[in-house]
C-alpha cells in the first residue's frame, strides 16, 4: 500500500494537468459521474476547456445505438485529490446537436438565473446539507450497533465525544477539501441523529448555489470512498423516533437585503405558499417519508411559516426580524434534492412568478 500511495501522491513534472470532468448521470437523483482527462497547460475558465463525451447508454442517459453524450464544462474548481494546477470541471449534459438533454436540470436553471429581473435582484443562496454516513456492507448508520439502536437523540447534535460523534475524521477532511478547491463551504457540524452531519454552502449568488453544492457532494463522495464508507443522501434513512436529513435554503434578494426588506420577505414567502405542491414536488424523492409534522419538520400537505419555528415550512430568523430585513429559511427541500431545481424555482417563484 505505501507503493500505490507513493505513486498517488507523486509529483509529476510536466506542463499538463489533469482535467477530472463531473457530471450529473441518470441513474438517480443522486447519480454523480466523472472521468479524468490530460490537458497541455493549466486553464482556469470554462470556456476554454474542451468539450466530452461520454457513453450515454451505460448512466441511463441514452440509447445503445446512439449513445454519445456530450459534456459542456460549466465550473472549475481545484483539485483537493491531485492538487498542483489539477482541477474539477462540473459540465452539463447535451446531444450531440446541442440540445440538452432531459437530465440536464442545469440548463433550465441558467435560463431563470439569467433573467433580466433575477439578475437585478441577485438572489443569494445558503444550502445547509445534511447527509449520513452508513457502515459499508450492512448500510446501517456509523457508530450505531449493526442490527441495533443507539441512545434515544439528544446528545448527539453538535455533540463531541466517542460515544457521540461518529465520522468526524471525513467531516473535517471533506471541510478542508472544499476549502482549498474553492467551494463556498461556510460550516459543517453534528446533526440531531447519530452518524448525520451536515455542511453548508453559501452565500452563493444563483447558478453557482448549485454547481457548489453538487461539486461538493462530489468531493464528499470521494472521501468516504477512500475511508470505505457508504455515504447517504437519503430523507428518512432510518424509521422512527429519529431526524430525517434534509437540504435547508437560506435565500435572500437585494429587496430583502435593504431597509425595510421585511414586507418583501413575507410578500416572497406568500407566493412560495400558493405554489406549495408545486414546490413539494420537485424537493426531492422520497421526502414524505421525512416532511410528517415531526422531528423538526412541517407536514409537506400544509404550508406555514413563523419566526424562529423549526415545525413551520419556511421559517424567519429572530435576527431578520428584529433587523426588518434580511433572508429565510426554506426548510422543506430533502437531502437529495436537485441544488439546480430548488435554488432556480425559489427564484423564480418568488421574482419572475405573477400569482
Amino acid at each position: 500500500m505505501s507503493l500505490l500511495s507513493d505513486l498517488i501522491n507523486l509529483n509529476v513534472a510536466t506542463d499538463k494537468i489533469i482535467a477530472e470532468y463531473i457530471w450529473i448521470g441518470g441513474g438517480s437523483s443522486m447519480d454523480l459521474r466523472s472521468k479524468a482527462r490530460t490537458l497541455p497547460g493549466p486553464v482556469d475558465d470554462p470556456s476554454k476547456l474542451p468539450t466530452w463525451n461520454y457513453d450515454g447508454s451505460s448512466t441511463n442517459q441514452a440509447l445503445g445505438e446512439d449513445s454519445e453524450v456530450i459534456l459542456y464544462p460549466k465550473a472549475i474548481y481545484k483539485d483537493p485529490f491531485r492538487r498542483g494546477n489539477n482541477i474539477l470541471v462540473m459540465c452539463d449534459s447535451y446531444t450531440p446537436k446541442g440540445e440538452p438533454i432531459p437530465s440536464n436540470t442545469r440548463y433550465n436553471a441558467a435560463k431563470i438565473f439569467s433573467h433580466s429581473d433575477v439578475v437585478a435582484e441577485e438572489p443569494w443562496f445558503g444550502i445547509e446539507q445534511e447527509y449520513t454516513l452508513l457502515q459499508k456492507g450492512v448500510n446501517w448508520p456509523l457508530g450505531w450497533p449493526i442490527g441495533g439502536y443507539p441512545q434515544p437523540q439528544g446528545p448527539y447534535y453538535c455533540g463531541t465525544g466517542a460515544d457521540k460523534a461518529f465520522g468526524r475524521d471525513i467531516v473535517d477532511a471533506h471541510y478542508k477539501a472544499c476549502l482549498y478547491a474553492g467551494i463556498n463551504i461556510s460550516g459543517v457540524n453534528g446533526e440531531v441523529m447519530p452518524g448525520q452531519w451536515e455542511f453548508q454552502v453559501g452565500p452563493c449568488v444563483g447558478i453557482s448555489a448549485g454547481d457548489q453544492v453538487w461539486v461538493a457532494r462530489y468531493i464528499l463522495e470521494r472521501i468516504t470512498e477512500k475511508a470505505g464508507v457508504v455515504l447517504s443522501f437519503d430523507p428518512k434513512p432510518v424509521c422512527g423516533d429519529w431526524n430525517g436529513a434534509g437540504a435547508h435554503v437560506n435565500y435572500s434578494t437585494k429587496q430583502m437585503r435593504a431597509d425595510g426588506g421585511y414586507e418583501a420577505i413575507k410578500k416572497a414567502i406568500e407566493k412560495l405558499g400558493k405554489r406549495h405542491k408545486e414546490h413539494i414536488v420537485a424537493y426531492g424523492e422520497g421526502n414524505e417519508r421525512r416532511l410528517t409534522g415531526k422531528h423538526e419538520t412541517a407536514d409537506m400537505s400544509n404550508f406555514k411559516w413563523g419566526v424562529a419555528d423549526r415545525g413551520a415550512s419556511v421559517r424567519i430568523g429572530r435576527e431578520t426580524e428584529k433587523a426588518k430585513k434580511g433572508y429565510f429559511e426554506d426548510r422543506r427541500p430533502s437531502s437529495n434534492m436537485d441544488p439546480y431545481i430548488v435554488a432556480s424555482m425559489i427564484a423564480e417563484t418568488t421574482i419572475i412568478w405573477k400569482p
